[in-house]
Protein backbone atom coordinates (compact mmCIF):
# COMPACT_ATOMS: atom_id res chain seq x y z
CA UNK A 1 0.00 0.00 0.00
CA UNK A 2 1.41 3.25 -1.21
CA UNK A 3 1.22 6.88 0.39
CA UNK A 4 -1.17 7.77 -2.63
CA UNK A 5 -3.71 5.00 -1.91
CA UNK A 6 -3.75 6.47 1.80
CA UNK A 7 -4.04 9.56 0.84
CA UNK A 8 -6.93 8.48 -0.77
CA UNK A 9 -8.83 6.36 1.54
CA UNK A 10 -8.47 9.33 4.24
CA UNK A 11 -9.89 11.85 2.13
CA UNK A 12 -12.36 10.08 0.80
CA UNK A 13 -13.47 8.80 4.00
CA UNK A 14 -13.25 12.63 5.62
CA UNK A 15 -15.57 13.95 2.86
CA UNK A 16 -17.78 11.01 3.26
CA UNK A 17 -18.14 12.33 6.52
CA UNK A 18 -18.44 16.01 6.55
CA UNK A 19 -20.90 15.15 3.45
CA UNK A 20 -23.22 12.95 5.85
CA UNK A 21 -23.04 15.19 9.00
CA UNK A 22 -23.47 18.48 7.39
CA UNK A 23 -27.13 18.39 7.06
CA UNK A 24 -27.29 17.02 10.69
CA UNK A 25 -25.21 19.82 12.34
CA UNK A 26 -26.74 22.52 10.01
CA UNK A 27 -30.20 21.81 11.60
CA UNK A 28 -28.66 21.87 15.00
CA UNK A 29 -26.88 25.28 14.17
CA UNK A 30 -29.83 26.94 12.84
CA UNK A 31 -32.35 25.98 15.50
CA UNK A 32 -29.58 26.92 18.14
CA UNK A 33 -29.27 30.46 16.84
CA UNK A 34 -33.19 30.55 16.39
CA UNK A 35 -33.71 30.03 19.93
CA UNK A 36 -30.76 31.70 20.58
CA UNK A 37 -32.49 34.68 19.21
CA UNK A 38 -35.36 33.97 20.93
CA UNK A 39 -33.40 33.94 24.59
CA UNK A 40 -32.42 36.89 23.99
CA UNK A 41 -35.34 38.52 22.66
CA UNK A 42 -37.18 37.57 25.79
CA UNK A 43 -34.65 37.41 28.58
CA UNK A 44 -35.60 33.88 29.20
CA UNK A 45 -32.38 31.87 30.07
CA UNK A 46 -33.51 28.62 30.90
CA UNK A 47 -30.65 25.91 29.62
CA UNK A 48 -32.87 23.25 28.69
CA UNK A 49 -34.73 25.45 26.08
CA UNK A 50 -31.72 24.83 23.83
CA UNK A 51 -30.79 21.74 24.09
CA UNK A 52 -34.60 19.59 24.06
CA UNK A 53 -35.51 21.45 20.34
CA UNK A 54 -31.94 20.84 19.18
CA UNK A 55 -32.14 17.29 19.74
CA UNK A 56 -35.47 16.85 18.15
CA UNK A 57 -34.94 18.87 15.36
CA UNK A 58 -31.66 16.65 14.85
CA UNK A 59 -33.97 13.34 15.61
CA UNK A 60 -36.35 14.54 12.92
CA UNK A 61 -33.43 15.53 10.66
CA UNK A 62 -31.63 11.69 11.40
CA UNK A 63 -35.36 10.16 10.06
CA UNK A 64 -35.53 12.31 7.51
CA UNK A 65 -32.26 12.08 5.94
CA UNK A 66 -31.37 8.27 6.64
CA UNK A 67 -32.24 6.87 3.39
CA UNK A 68 -29.56 9.47 1.54
CA UNK A 69 -27.18 8.85 4.48
CA UNK A 70 -27.38 5.54 3.68
CA UNK A 71 -27.05 5.49 0.21
CA UNK A 72 -24.04 7.45 0.87
CA UNK A 73 -22.29 5.47 3.13
CA UNK A 74 -23.26 2.19 1.16
CA UNK A 75 -21.39 3.78 -1.80
CA UNK A 76 -18.53 4.63 0.16
CA UNK A 77 -18.06 1.08 1.07
CA UNK A 78 -18.40 -0.43 -2.12
CA UNK A 79 -16.03 1.71 -3.44
CA UNK A 80 -13.81 1.22 -0.44
CA UNK A 81 -14.21 -2.64 -0.69
CA UNK A 82 -13.55 -2.58 -4.78
CA UNK A 83 -9.92 -0.28 -3.97
CA UNK A 84 -9.22 -2.82 -1.44
CA UNK A 85 -9.84 -6.22 -3.47
CA UNK A 86 -7.80 -4.15 -6.57
CA UNK A 87 -4.91 -3.76 -4.04
CA UNK A 88 -4.81 -7.05 -2.93
CA UNK A 89 -4.72 -8.75 -6.41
Amino acid sequence: MTEDIVIEILKESFYTTFVVLLPILSVGLIIGIAISIFQAATSIQEITLTFVPKILASMVAIIFLLPWMMDKIITFTIKMLTMFNSILK
